[in-house]
């Protein structure tokens, strides 16, 4: 397997571009999501999941970020709005033309300083909030009577994160650093053998898996395993739980609703996986990939993560009863 793209990302939510090459830090790649947008109103971290618009919106640095870029030296970045226009992140205007787009008071931010988590905690509210039936509906676009999806996935530190911060401390990522996805899944997805547009799930490596792949969607298989790409190790942690983002429009791609009954149908609702960065370095565009795919747990360790998800399942149970007391 080889990387067929890698993305980059200035702004969280907004579209990036490719790059020939960039170096994998623990952070992720370098200089990816160094901005976000905060609704002032909700004083949290702006998402394309509840805020479409600004998938409207593409985002490029100025100028190349320094090797020392990062959470709280961060560069400037250029703004392309859906109307044309590019601002400047040091365009005060800037703020205002967020919020013309959105509907309601929004600012540009950069991400703060290590230890600084201005950015990051959400209210009480709206952390109950993100745990109501109705709210996960609208974020993974389902009907009433649709499963509510799968999150024993997750550990109990990510749970807890999530019901603390819009994004984690010292990052505007979901949840893990490093995104990737194979172009067997977004061919295996679709309806048809045009595959999708990567642009619909935002990774930051798309991988050509070949044309002779052993199954469908070949990356579920790598979780809990590792990457080798180049001097690059990951450890593919879970796979990739997909909301309603995927299926709404941004320039050069339509709507597409039918997505969502794709990913429940085909996937259990996921598709690619992330990964922790266990050995940073440069890689490039037709770097070779290698996978080392974790052994067959022991008995020992699967106890440990039947224990881990009862305790995840655990904590979100009492998340939703706190939901539930809280309306009541």
């Amino acid at each position: 397997m080889k990387i067929a793209q890698l993305w980059r990302f200035p702004v969280k939510s907004m579209g990036g571009s490719t790059v020939e090459r960039v170096r994998i830090e623990r952070r992720g790649a370098h200089a990816d999501r160094l901005w976000a947008v905060r609704d002032v109103e909700r004083g949290v971290t702006a998402s394309a999941r509840r805020v479409p618009a600004l998938l409207g919106c593409t985002a490029r640095y100025a100028t190349e970020p320094a090797a020392d870029a990062g959470p709280g030296n961060v560069p400037g970045v250029v703004v392309t709005f859906p109307d044309g226009r590019d601002l400047a992140s040091d365009d005060p205007s800037i703020h205002d033309a967020l919020s013309e787009l959105v509907g309601r008071p929004m600012r540009l931010v950069a991400l703060p300083p290590i230890g600084d988590t201005s950015q990051h905690r959400m209210t009480v509210s709206d952390s109950l909030a993100n745990f109501r039936a109705s709210q996960v509906r609208k974020d993974f676009g389902l009907g009433e009577t649709e499963a509510l999806p799968d999150t024993s996935v997750f550990s109990t530190k990510d749970i807890i994160t999530l019901a603390r911060f819009s994004t984690p401390p010292g990052a505007f990522h979901d949840l893990s650093p490093v995104h990737l996805m194979t172009t067997a899944s977004l061919r295996d997805l679709a309806p048809d053998d045009a595959g999708y547009d990567v642009r619909r799930f935002r990774p930051n490596v798309l991988i050509d898996a070949g044309g002779d792949v052993p199954h469908r969607f070949p990356e579920t298989a790598w979780v809990g395993g590792d990457l080798e790409i180049g001097p690059v190790r990951l450890q593919v942690t879970i796979p990739t739980i997909r909301c309603v983002v995927p299926t709404r429009p941004q320039p050069g791609v339509e709507l597409d609703k039918g997505i969502t009954r794709q990913l429940a149908d085909r996937t259990n609702r996921f598709l690619g996986v992330y990964a922790d960065v266990k050995s940073p370095g440069v890689v490039s565009v037709g770097d070779e990939v290698r996978v080392h795919l974790a052994k067959p747990p022991s008995a020992l360790r699967r106890v440990a993560t039947a224990v881990n998800t009862s305790a995840t399942k655990g904590v979100q149970r009492l998340l939703e009863a706190t939901v539930l007391r809280e309306k009541d």
